[in-house]
C-alpha cells in the first residue's frame, strides 16, 4: 500500500492543475474581453510611450 500513499499527492495536484487551467480557459473573453483588451492597450501606450510623457525624467542615454 505504499505506492497508494506515493501516487495519491501527485495525482490530487494534477486534478487541482487542471482544473485550474479549465476555469483560466472558460473564463477568457465574455463580456468584459473588450474592457479587459481596452485596459492592457491603455497600459502598453503608457510604457511604449516612455516616462517622459507622464512628468517623469528619462533615464535613457
Amino acid at each position: 500500500m505504499d505506492y497508494v500513499s506515493a501516487l495519491v499527492p501527485p495525482v490530487v495536484m494534477a486534478a487541482f492543475f487542471i482544473a485550474l487551467v479549465r476555469v483560466i480557459v472558460k473564463t477568457q473573453g465574455g463580456a468584459a474581453k473588450a474592457k479587459e483588451d481596452a485596459a492592457v492597450d491603455a497600459a502598453m501606450a503608457r510604457v511604449q510611450s516612455g516616462p517622459s510623457a507622464a512628468g517623469g525624467t528619462s533615464t535613457e542615454a
